[in-house]
């Protein structure tokens, strides 16, 4: 599996092309969302297996959203066991524009042998890592090649009445208007042309490269899309940041307008403004270095490090407009992550940063509670990854566990407490002395602090110390959490001329608050989110019944807006059962479904469950 974007330029025909092999998994999408806007046109890869559309109209709709021309490569055809046809329908639902067959299988017998060019109408037989061979098409393959070539026409003739009034006249069309239909549809997004082949072996690729050659929109179109202004400057994407240990940043860059030199200075869509280190070409080590770019080139621009990917980047004196950047998904799983060498803390630090400007799709959070640094991900490979580039890219090896779930605890029931704290151990001795009504609040009012003193029982100098020894003692409750929703008001006290300080109050009412609060009938809370899962509708069933068992409480359900045959499913759920939730939904979807989460309220736990979390956090301390 693919855990990352990788870039290759080759030459076909004397034309240059650089193909970018973006991950399919949904963990690493982002670098297929980032990588996008730089492309003239997407091949997506695909098998004729019904239990993958789901993932292929994820990849489909990202493409149709940024408008990008996209064609379809029906991979391991020599597997294929149902009729181009069948399995054409069942890849139409995936696709919100019409799938357009352009090549058709010739079949002996049960076995695919070639292929028919509905555009080109010629025939050609496979011959394993050769060119495929020219043939003469006779018989049911000359009629199955008719049927299939209207077809063909018939879709492109929904957007070309000219040739839909050839069609109606039974008259054929010239085999460059065919072309030019098909260039001209692709590159407006109006249909996904479908070619078949078996990568493998190398089949169907050489027709693959001169569908590219012929069909696909060039660099200038892809110009257009970006917005980029006409302007003899250099003007570039980039697409993908790259740390090394030892050679520093590279900005892998789609150059889209102009002519860049080695050296020039580059504006920055972000603010920024560098100057290249080096313009390095495009083939896997990065270590050829170039003297210059031209305008549809992709190279790795070196140390350039006030840029990001996103940026757009510009030689002229003024800075180019910003794109919209590609926003990570919502990261659905988490772990905490520290140095196995406490030496190498700051270095940790220093490769999680260069690791989110490679990936912004890892997210790293410091817990203020417990000081561990969180890395969220999009799934468990997806960590996994992280993990190894931090111990081969940056040299520093990490341990990891689930994070701490943000427990929490109140009271049901009101009392007073008096806190005494008095200490003499010659010269001036320590002396404070409160009285604390502790009451509990409505569920999500925090924490309030209130005086009624009355006398001047307690100076007021002293009050404020007071209040700063009752957040001390909330800071862990009689069940070993945080204590929320409680109203602490100071009614009384005393105090000595000479020996009462800050210092003394602070101490007494932390006193009386520890004391007092295990009268209070303290009990757990926990943290409950609103979970939103989108799943394929066959996999809802499964869905289901994974919430039930996690303690989720169902809301409802609809039909995903603007996605046919996919659900959205709303549950409440307690923040401890949604740690690996991700791992059982991508299981019931075949990798597809996703969540977003959004914390809602606290809840009790009582019981059995209560006494589980309390015994586990107590022997972890």
């Amino acid at each position: 599996m693919t855990v990352g974007l990788t870039a290759a330029t080759t030459s076909f025909m004397g034309d240059s092309y650089t193909f970018l092999d973006c991950p399919g998994s949904v963990e690493f999408a982002h670098d297929m969302r980032a990588a996008l806007p730089a492309v003239d046109a997407a091949i997506v890869v695909c098998e004729a297996d019904e239990k993958k559309l789901p993932q292929l109209q994820i990849i489909l709709r990202e493409l149709e959203e940024l408008k990008i021309p996209r064609f379809l490569f029906l991979n391991k055809i020599d597997r294929a066991s149902q009729r181009i046809r069948e399995t054409l329908a069942m890849l139409q639902p995936a696709s919100r524009v019409p799938l357009v067959l352009r090549q058709i299988p010739i079949w002996k017998g049960e076995l695919i042998e070639g292929f028919v060019d509905l555009a080109l109408e010629r025939a050609f037989i496979y011959r394993e890592h050769k060119a495929s061979e020219v043939i003469a098409l006779q018989g049911g393959d000359l009629d199955r090649e008719k049927e299939a070539r209207f077809s063909m026409l018939e879709k492109l003739a929904d957007h070309d009445d000219a040739l839909m009034e050839q069609l109606l006249e039974d008259i054929q069309p010239p085999r460059d208007a065919v072309f030019d239909d098909l260039a001209r549809e692709l590159r407006e997004g109006l249909i996904c042309p479908v070619l078949i082949g078996a990568a493998a072996r190398e089949n169907g690729v050489l027709r693959l490269m001169k569908a590219l050659r012929h069909e696909a929109p060039g660099v200038a179109e892809t110009a257009k899309r970006l917005g980029a202004p006409e302007s003899k400057d250099a003007l570039g994407y980039i697409f993908k940041t790259l740390h090394s240990q030892h050679g520093g940043k590279l900005s892998l860059t789609r150059l889209v307008a102009g002519h860049l030199d080695d050296g020039a200075t580059l504006q920055s869509s972000s603010g920024g403004a560098g100057r290249i280190s080096g313009i390095l070409a495009v083939n896997g080590a990065y270590d050829t270095k170039r003297a210059s770019a031209e305008a549809g080139d992709t190279v790795a621009l070196a140390k350039l490090d006030p840029v990001k990917t996103g940026d757009m980047v510009s030689g002229g004196k003024t800075q180019p407009a910003a794109l919209v950047a590609a926003e990570p998904t919502s990261a659905v799983l988490a772990i905490s992550v520290a140095a196995t060498d406490r030496k190498d803390d700051v270095k940790l630090g220093q490769a999680l940063m260069r690791l989110h400007e490679e990936d912004p799709s890892l997210l790293i959070v410091q817990n203020p509670k417990t000081h561990d640094t969180v890395l969220w991900g999009q799934g468990e490979m997806h960590l996994r990854v992280a993990s190894e580039r931090l111990r081969d890219r940056f040299g520093v090896k990490v341990t990891s566990h689930p994070p701490a779930i943000g427990y929490q605890e109140t009271i049901r029931k009101p009392i007073t407490q008096r806190g005494r704290h008095k200490k003499q151990s010659g010269g001036h001795g320590q002396f404070g002395d409160v009285v604390l009504d502790i009451s509990p609040l409505p569920r999500g009012d925090g924490f309030k602090f209130a005086e009624k003193v009355v006398g001047g029982a307690v100076p007021r100098n002293y009050i404020p110390a007071v209040e700063e020894g009752v957040v001390d003692g909330l800071t862990r409750g009689p069940l070993g959490f945080p204590v929320t929703d409680v109203q602490v008001t100071l009614t009384d006290g005393s105090y000595h001329s000479v020996d009462s300080s800050d210092l003394a109050f602070r101490t007494a009412a932390r006193v009386g608050l520890n004391e007092g609060l295990p009268q209070c009938q303290p009990v757990l809370l926990e943290p409950i989110h609103v979970v939103e899962i989108v799943c394929p509708t066959d996999a809802t069933a499964k869905i289901n019944a994974i919430l039930s068992a996690r303690r989720g409480q169902i809301l409802g359900f609809d039909t995903r807006d603007g996605w046919s045959g996919w659900d959205c499913v709303r549950a409440m759920m307690p923040e401890a059962e949604i740690g690996e939730l991700i791992v059982e939904l991508r299981s019931a979807t075949a990798g597809a479904g996703s969540f977003t989460r959004q914390f809602d309220h606290m809840a009790e736990v009582t019981g059995r469950a209560a006494d589980q979390i309390i015994a586990a956090h107590q022997h972890a301390a």
